[in-house]
């Protein structure tokens, strides 16, 4: 079992967030076109995070959120719960994929100058331990490994509050003009 003072920070800051995000009406969908053209990367994460600008449906979907963005660095978190487990009865690799994809693919976004946009070329996924659903809160964090003006390479892992790994990727994402 984690580390249950780093679990409690960890869901608290996610309690925290989702009430700020809620305050600010913060609900599903995409970032409005013109911001997304105007805004860099890092200043339209930072309003996600802040619930100025709607959030992915993928998120409510799978119950996680971004906890924490930095230029070149993003961070979700999510809990397994019964509903993302496989028939077999461990955590289906679709939610890691997805947790995973999303860290890499917001630390990115966190690179990019206004007028630019991304999208995943290509994700690789480990996974190395196996979620439980009394484990805790889970963390994907994301990093910048390259951002270039056509290419963008990144990493992550999913830990728990433990710091142990269950998880890793690496992206190659590719940038483009926003339209």
């Amino acid at each position: 079992m984690p580390d249950t003072t780093i679990a409690q920070q960890w869901e608290q800051q996610m309690r925290d967030i989702r009430a700020r995000v809620a305050q600010a009406g913060g609900r599903p969908g995409v970032v409005p076109r013109e911001a997304a053209r105007s805004m860099d990367g890092l200043a339209i994460m930072q309003a996600l995070l802040e619930g100025r600008f709607p959030y992915a449906q993928i998120a409510e979907t799978l119950d996680f959120f971004l906890v924490e963005v930095d230029k070149g660095r993003a961070v979700f978190q999510g809990t397994p719960q019964e509903k993302h487990l496989n028939p077999m009865g461990t955590v289906h690799g679709g939610w890691y994929a997805t947790l995973l994809d999303s860290a890499v693919g917001c630390a990115v976004q966190t690179m990019l100058p206004p007028g630019q946009g991304y999208t995943t070329a290509e994700l690789s996924v480990n996974l190395v331990r196996g979620a439980r659903l009394d484990g805790g809160p889970l963390r994907a964090i994301g990093t910048v490994l390259h951002c270039g003006r056509q290419l963008a390479t990144a990493e992550g892992k999913i830990v728990d509050a433990d710091g142990k790994l269950y998880a890793h990727a690496t992206t190659t994402c590719l940038v483009f003009e926003a339209r």
